[in-house]
């Protein structure tokens, strides 16, 4: 009996079913649609990029024609044009006071007293001694005539003696008296200067047991009361300190060592102090010092302001904040700092560089964009021309308040400069 063998499907048909025309025609079919609906996708991409570009929005503010002024700020403290501490030479206690704080005083008014009872017995003493020392003299001069006249005496006799008698030792012994006595006299009378001398400067310390004032002004401080002990060792303590003229003061403000350069005599300033907030002082930069000083690393030069306080409403130590006007430009082209300072977002300039095609190719990195600011003071800020950014090259000079003043540049006064980003893509 003969078994039935089922023909097994040839393996070559099967792959050529499965290369027929239909096959190949739905496969063409679905790589189309994929294509048409990937590039959709990218279109739509690049439409919603381009529009985010387009949508960006600035903040501009306008070019300005007027004046520039150059301010340099610091800050001091206000101190008498002369201030005169004034002490005691002696020691001793004090008697009385005849001054207090804020009082007027004049030349030789006087300030205060010491105690006089030891200078006037060491006076009364030192005329004790001078009057002794001058009965001194008159003894002194009373004993050279006397030796004078003896020797004299001798010498007649030996001139009647033929220089027999005396004998020489007696004549030496004369001569040598008279020479003792004149000697005895000369000391007496060098004592006498002595005495006088020490009188005299007892007479000087009495005098100055009075302290009086040196000048015409006000009393600032007073360190002394009456009854308290003056203790003058090394150094005159100081008693009273007195201004000359509070109505006229000086500034003395820190200038910072970036700004030195810029001040100079007689440059104008005004300045206002914590007492007085709603008002404006002027002064006048007298001294512009050379001698600088370090204070937590930051140097800075001390400058002299004059200040008129014919009012007196200003008061010594007060603390002022100073403005001194440095420099003033007339007629000047004025741009907004801020507008130096902008960058335009780095897709605006690629797109304005590159276009739409670019905006799809490789970028290089942002550290490639081309910086603000060039060499020294050569700058650019940016306009708009038909809704796009557009550079303007400058020259800048002085800076203040928030404006630049432009030196060379292709800016007129109401033009419009970009100085932010209001809206944009992200």
């Amino acid at each position: 009996m003969k078994s039935k063998i089922e023909p097994k499907p040839d393996i070559t048909e099967t792959l050529r079913m499965q290369h027929s025309p239909m096959f190949s025609k739905r496969l063409k079919r679905y790589l189309i649609v994929a294509l048409v609906v990937i590039l959709a996708v990218a279109v739509v991409i690049i439409w919603k990029m381009a529009g985010k570009t387009t949508a960006s929005q600035y903040k501009t503010e306008q070019v300005q024609r007027g004046e520039l002024t150059v301010i340099v700020t610091a800050t001091g403290t206000l101190q008498p044009t002369n201030t005169i501490s004034v002490g005691s030479e002696l020691s001793g206690i004090t008697k009385s006071v005849e001054v207090n704080y804020n009082d007027r005083v004049k030349i030789g008014q006087v300030l205060a007293r010491l105690d006089t009872l030891k200078l006037e017995a060491q006076i009364t003493q030192s005329k004790a001694v001078l009057e002794s020392a001058k009965a001194k003299v008159l003894q002194t001069q009373a004993t050279v005539s006397e030796t004078q006249a003896k020797l004299g005496q001798f010498q007649k006799v030996r001139e009647l003696s033929n220089g027999k008698v005396p004998s020489q030792s007696e004549m030496d012994a004369a001569e040598a008296a008279f020479e003792r006595a004149k000697a005895d006299a000369a000391s007496s009378l060098a004592t006498v200067t002595e005495a006088q001398a020490t009188l005299q400067a007892n007479e000087t310390n009495l005098s100055k047991s009075v302290i009086r004032s040196p000048i015409n002004g006000v009393v600032l401080t007073r360190s002394i009361e009456p009854g308290q002990t003056v203790a003058a060792s090394f150094q005159a303590p100081v008693l009273f300190t007195l201004a000359k003229d509070l109505m006229q003061m000086e500034l003395h403000v820190n200038v910072d060592e970036a700004d030195v350069g810029k001040v100079q005599e007689g440059q104008k300033a005004t300045f206002s102090v914590s007492a007085y907030p709603n008002r404006t002082f002027e002064a006048r930069i007298t001294q512009a010092r050379y001698a600088s000083t370090t204070t937590s690393g930051v140097v800075t030069y001390e400058t002299v302001l004059k200040v008129n306080n014919t009012d007196l409403s200003l008061r010594p130590g007060m603390t002022a904040t100073a403005d001194i006007t440095v420099k003033k430009v007339l007629n000047a082209i004025l741009v907004p700092s801020a507008a130096l300072r902008f960058s335009p977002p780095v897709q605006q300039e690629e797109k304005s560089s590159t276009g739409l095609v670019g905006s799809l190719l490789p970028r290089p990195p942002s550290g490639t964009q081309q910086p603000t600011t060039t060499n020294g003071k050569q700058q650019r800020v940016w306009i708009l021309k038909n809704s796009q950014l557009s550079p303007v090259s400058i020259t800048t000079g002085s800076t203040s308040g928030g404006l630049t003043e432009v030196l060379v540049g292709n800016l007129q006064p109401d033009m419009e400069v970009v100085v932010d980003v209001i809206t944009g893509a992200k």
